[in-house]
């Protein structure tokens, strides 16, 4: 049971992202990731929300966590969480979400970047929102560890401003950073 309102998908990269000296690595799923993002996403109408890691143990690990809250045990005990996690879908790359999204959109989405630091092609708020509100097929991609890759970002339309205030510290957890961008995009 899926109540989209937005018709916007989200995804969680965890390859390739950098690591703190700006190596590309791949970063381990968290379970607090998983169902913290998919109920941000199931409270603002997100339609999904996809999870990328191309290793067989990770994705494994999501497996087993979905099948618990959404048809195991799990699903009687807390039937909310199974409608959060519903909105999950997990992929081995970037590019097979962006074929699943232009598959069930018709068109290729447009992929909004997101980063604690300012990039070139800066999108506000405002003008996501107004792209989200004429139904255009969007991906807002997120990142793990130090954030998305350089060719995650080279590949994005657009970047969203970074979340924080200037007191010169920015490192959220991306579960928080994804609450306030999607309040920022589809509050009322």
């Amino acid at each position: 049971m899926n109540s989209s309102i937005s018709g916007l998908d989200i995804v969680l990269v965890h390859h390739p992202v950098v690591n703190a000296t700006g190596e590309i690595i791949g970063s381990a799923v968290t379970n607090l990731d998983i169902h913290d993002i998919a109920r941000a996403g199931r409270t603002y109408g997100v339609d999904n929300y996809y999870i990328v890691t191309p290793y067989e143990d990770q994705q494994m690990l999501v497996t087993e966590i979905l099948d618990h809250w959404i048809t195991g045990h799990g699903a009687s005990r807390n039937p909310a969480r199974k409608e959060a996690l519903e909105l999950v879908q997990l992929a081995d790359s970037l590019d097979t979400v962006i074929k699943l999204i232009t598959k069930k959109r018709n068109q290729v989405p447009q992929l909004i970047g997101t980063s604690a630091k300012v990039q070139e092609k800066t999108l506000s708020y405002s003008d996501v929102r107004a792209k989200i509100n004429e139904k255009e097929a969007i991906l807002l991609i997120f990142g793990t560890a130090h954030g998305l890759a350089p060719q995650v970002m080279e590949m994005t339309n657009y970047c969203l401003p970074p979340v924080g205030a200037n007191t010169g510290y920015n490192h959220l957890s991306v579960r928080s950073a994804v609450s306030i961008i999607l309040d920022r995009l589809l509050s009322a």
